[in-house]
């Protein structure tokens, strides 16, 4: 049998999709309502399936920001044939997104036992929604929120690309909360942080979604559950970045950090009263 039924499919998908790209935790909310569901938060089949669904989200950012990412992947190709073009800051921003890109690549393959084992718990998800709450917080406040998505650098990339490991290895961080605050402690504005996390985010996850899919298909997770899963992350997470992107243009981050130290603190007590 499979290890997810088509039905909880869904509703993993739909909560993928709306926390992929909030600066809420994707995997801390995945894991608590795995754990709500009964399935086994450390099972590997379980492991790779929150880790396919993920490719739906990133789908959604890849249709909504389409003509952003072939102007990007353009100037590239241009860049490589024509020296010339290589002062273009799309043909820059290509690169730096690739070697951003590197360091969370080398510490998941590195770390793939220690993240799917102990830091995996439910206790560290629910500690690092908090500690990421006052990360997030600290961030938002220290922020100069005066640079745009054009005066973005190497350095910034860099930074903010290497940030993600912190969600990786503390599973209830927030890949997303993680580079935005990165992104504002270096004064880039909300938009632009949130946007800067949107194309960090693709090559990460959906490398991780495609090194997971022969795990998740492999050890008990059958390929319906899969698809469903995928396709109502894909549609959920396409209508929470439109409504990110105009939500972060008026407002702070304060709701976030508020909503993850109350889901972080309400994780605490189901796990001390052996609800979870």
């Amino acid at each position: 049998m499979s290890a997810i039924s088509v039905g909880q499919a869904v509703v993993l998908g739909a909560v993928e999709g709306v926390t992929e790209f909030l600066p809420v935790s994707s995997t801390g909310h995945l894991k608590i309502t795995e754990g709500l569901m009964g399935i086994p938060v450390d099972d590997n089949a379980v492991v790779g399936f929150s880790a396919v669904i993920q490719v739906g989200a990133i789908a959604a950012v890849l249709v909504y920001f389409f003509k952003d990412i072939v102007r990007i992947v353009s100037a590239w190709f241009r860049g490589l044939r024509d020296p010339e073009e290589r002062y273009h800051h799309d043909y820059k921003f290509a690169w730096w997104v690739i070697c951003a890109t590197i360091p969370i690549v080398a510490v998941g393959l590195a770390a793939k036992p220690l993240i799917e084992g102990p830091l995996a718990s439910l206790w560290v998800v629910a500690g690092s929604l908090i500690v990421g709450s006052g990360v997030m917080w600290a961030a938002d406040q220290m922020g100069g929120h005066k640079r745009g998505e054009d005066d973005t650098s190497f350095k910034d990339a860099m930074l903010v690309g290497s940030s993600q490991i912190l969600a990786l290895l503390f599973p209830g961080f927030s890949r997303s909360g993680a580079t935005m605050s990165t992104a504002l402690i270096l004064d880039l504005d909300r938009v632009a942080a949130t946007r800067l996390s949107f194309f960090l985010g693709i090559p990460a996850l959906t490398g991780a979604g495609l090194y997971e899919l022969k795990d998740a298909l492999g050890t008990g997770t059958g390929g319906l559950p899969l698809v469903v899963g995928t396709a109502v992350s894909f549609l959920v997470a396409y209508a929470s970045i439109a409504w990110l992107l105009r939500f972060v243009a008026k407002h702070s981050f304060n709701a976030f950090v508020i909503y993850r130290i109350i889901i972080g603190l309400l994780l605490f007590g189901l796990l001390g009263a052996g609800v979870l």
